[in-house]
């Protein structure tokens, strides 16, 4: 089934964005198509790093969002259906409950096989144990929730692990994932490129070029990423 995964998390800086390159990454790599949007209006680096896949669309309206759906109506009149990546920016979880709940997007989206995933990015903090509790309470039985710790953004998940929120997510069918931290460094140039993931191995000339160790650890780190994304309900 084709899958339309919401990367969010609602605050800003824990990693939304890496997540969806990540994913996009993923997807290129397996040879599945896939479209994304990018919901960021200042920043734009889900389009900055893989421009060739994703568009940005704004979520103030419904006009914006109705792409986002779109893309399946469009994509199943040609006999094909792809998964769908939303890099969702921060305070953007209003407009878009908003749209969804008004659409009924999640039961139309089953109606056509079409699976609903809520990936929440989380840090170490209580912020994002309370956002998920949010999340979870918003849209309720229907999609997959993916929760994210991320240790790129804090080592400590007590808070998370004991939460309510966490159990009532896994209740409901919930995912919990963990994403490793890559180097920071090689983070950093990877930025600076405005490079994605596939470039930045294969790239090796440059004042921002990774060294040959560098691009082992980032082929390492796509590798447990990739695994753990096997386990998960995407298309």
């Amino acid at each position: 089934m084709p899958s339309i995964n919401f990367i969010g998390g609602e605050k800003g800086g824990v990693g939304k964005s890496v997540a969806a390159r990540l994913l996009a990454q993923y997807f290129i790599d397996k040879g599945r198509a896939f479209t994304g949007f990018d919901t960021d209006r200042s920043h734009t680096s889900f389009t900055r790093f893989y421009s060739d896949y994703a568009a940005p669309v704004v979520v103030d309206t419904y006009e914006g969002l109705d792409h986002i759906a779109g893309v399946f109506e469009e994509e199943q009149s040609e006999g094909t259906a792809p998964n769908v990546i939303v890099d969702l920016a921060a305070q953007t979880a209003a407009p878009l409950a908003r749209w969804i709940k008004d659409s009924d997007l999640v039961s139309l989206m089953a109606s056509i096989g079409v699976t609903v995933n809520f990936w929440h990015i989380a840090d170490a903090g209580k912020d994002s144990v309370d956002l998920l509790d949010r999340l979870v309470a918003t849209y309720g039985v229907g999609p997959n929730y993916i929760v994210v710790r991320n240790h790129g953004r804090g080592t400590d998940f007590s808070q998370l692990d004991a939460s309510n929120a966490l159990k009532k997510a896994q209740a409901l069918g919930g995912y919990v994932i963990d994403l490793a931290q890559l180097h920071e460094g090689s983070m950093r140039k990877i930025d600076r490129q405005n490079a994605s993931f596939w470039s930045a191995i294969h790239t090796t000339s440059g004042p921002d070029a990774l060294g040959m160790l560098e691009r082992q650890r980032v082929k390492t780190w796509l590798k447990g990423a990739y695994a753990t994304f096997e386990t998960l309900p995407m298309g």
